[in-house]
């Protein structure tokens, strides 16, 4: 089975532009079923891009100085509250979405290596595994009676 070519590795570092993309959003409000779902998935793709944690970013830092003045919440409360909070929702959902994408496409490349085999097996072998199992049974039964 050597000249079997199986697909290369999938990397996730080549699925990030698909991932933090707001490209193909149209398509996917309208497969959308519902008013409400088409909400969520326009929602969860705005948030889930690194445009949005750019901009929960800066609010953040708007909010830096207020915290650090006398009187204020603190450095400490101000990035657990604010920029953890913010930010990082954001910066997981893309890596969600990043990590998804790879998934999808090593799935995918399983699917096809197991179908390429799946067909290069059944041409080697003149009818695939069903040969195979005749060939085994004839030989178990041709060993059966010098046995005994």
């Amino acid at each position: 089975m050597s000249d079997v070519q199986l697909a290369p590795p999938v990397k996730a570092r080549h699925h990030i532009k698909h991932a933090i993309s707001l490209r193909g959003l149209r398509e996917q409000i309208k497969r959308a079923d519902g008013l409400n779902a088409k909400i969520a998935v326009f929602l969860t793709n705005i948030v889930g891009s690194m445009w949005c944690a750019y901009v929960f970013a800066f609010i953040a830092l708007l909010g830096l100085g207020p915290a650090l003045k006398p009187g204020g919440e603190g450095i400490i409360a101000w990035i657990a509250q604010t920029f953890l909070q913010l930010v990082l929702l954001s910066v997981i959902m893309v890596g969600q979405n990043v990590q998804s994408e790879a998934s999808d496409a090593r799935s995918q490349h399983t699917y096809d290596d197991t179908v390429q085999i799946l067909d290069r097996l059944d041409i080697h072998t003149r009818g695939g595994l069903k040969d195979l199992a005749d060939l085994i049974e004839r030989l178990e039964a041709a060993v059966k009676p010098q046995a005994t």
